[in-house]
């Protein structure tokens, strides 16, 4: 037989204060395991290692918690704007989408008239300017255009309509106040024509004029040693045709449509023979408000 305790009854005090005791020698145990020695403390000596009390414990899980909830906010939206998928969600791609410019819409007017024109035909120019005063919608006086698709970019030339454009041209020569007003902002012609000698004074202002196409320059025949005899030419009619600096289109107005056929015919022609037939891949006729018409060269 093994050994045989008994327990002595009636001393209940007695073990409880053993389970006391047991109780402190092991909490006395426990600190001196999480004690450090440092130096310059004598023997014996300790520090106890304290670690973090129970508020900056708490203080640790608010914190953590609120990384938590961030982390899900990010979350969330990310899956509303692109999906589960990772793609952009149905909401994105409206929002995106609902940003594209409209399409224009015609008026009932304009689609009835457009259906009198065949866009696969290039007309014969007396065939187009019948058509031309056929469906025009306003009831104003429009301005009749010609533009032409050049097959070179740089076309500059000098040419003079035989009845003009119907519009005044206001043609002005630059002087001392005329800079002065162009510094100002005032510009308050359509064509300006220098001398050789006032183009050093010019050249301040060039930051306006160059924008609009009006500072004067030797390829658009607009410097000469005679400018009020070039004046007289240009309120005669003459004009310089050249192509757009970033694409090689012309866009001119070649009079109005009261002007009636044979004196349009006759500025257009004027315009062909100035550009040169070789340089014009093609030409489209219309008017302010009208559909535009493909104009046959030959």
């Amino acid at each position: 037989m093994g050994k045989i305790r008994v327990k002595t009854l009636g001393i209940e005090e007695i073990e409880q204060k053993q389970r006391q005791e047991a109780k402190k020698r092991k909490e006395e145990k426990s600190v001196s395991r999480r004690t450090a020695k440092a130096p310059g403390l004598k023997g014996g000596e300790r520090i106890v290692a304290v670690g973090p009390t129970e508020e900056e414990l708490a203080k640790i899980d608010v914190s953590e918690d609120k990384k938590t909830a961030t982390t899900e906010a990010q979350k969330e939206a990310e899956t509303q704007k692109f999906g589960v998928s990772g793609k952009f969600s149905a909401s994105a791609v409206a929002r995106k989408t609902s940003k594209v410019k409209p399409k224009r819409i015609r008026s009932k007017n304009y689609q009835t008239v457009a259906k009198m024109v065949d866009r696969t035909k290039a007309y014969p120019l007396k065939d187009a300017l019948d058509l031309l005063s056929k469906i025009h919608l306003s009831r104003f006086d429009e301005t009749v255009e010609l533009h032409i698709n050049a097959t070179q970019p740089k076309i500059s030339v000098v040419t003079t309509l035989p009845h003009g454009t119907g519009k005044k041209l206001r043609v002005a020569i630059a002087d001392e106040k005329l800079i002065e007003n162009v510094a100002k902002g005032k510009i308050d012609f359509d064509v300006l024509l220098a001398a050789p000698t006032i183009m050093p004074k010019l050249a301040r202002v060039a930051k306006f004029l160059g924008p609009k196409g009006l500072m004067p320059n030797p390829k658009s025949g607009t410097i000469s040693n005679n400018p009020e005899e070039l004046a007289k030419k240009y309120e005669g009619g003459q004009m310089t045709i050249k192509t757009e600096s970033k694409a090689p289109v012309i866009h001119i107005s070649v009079g109005k449509l009261s002007f009636r056929e044979k004196k349009l015919a006759e500025n257009i022609q004027a315009i062909f023979t100035a550009v040169k037939p070789e340089n014009i891949k093609n030409a489209t006729l219309k008017s302010t408000m009208s559909p535009g018409i493909r104009v046959k060269l030959v």
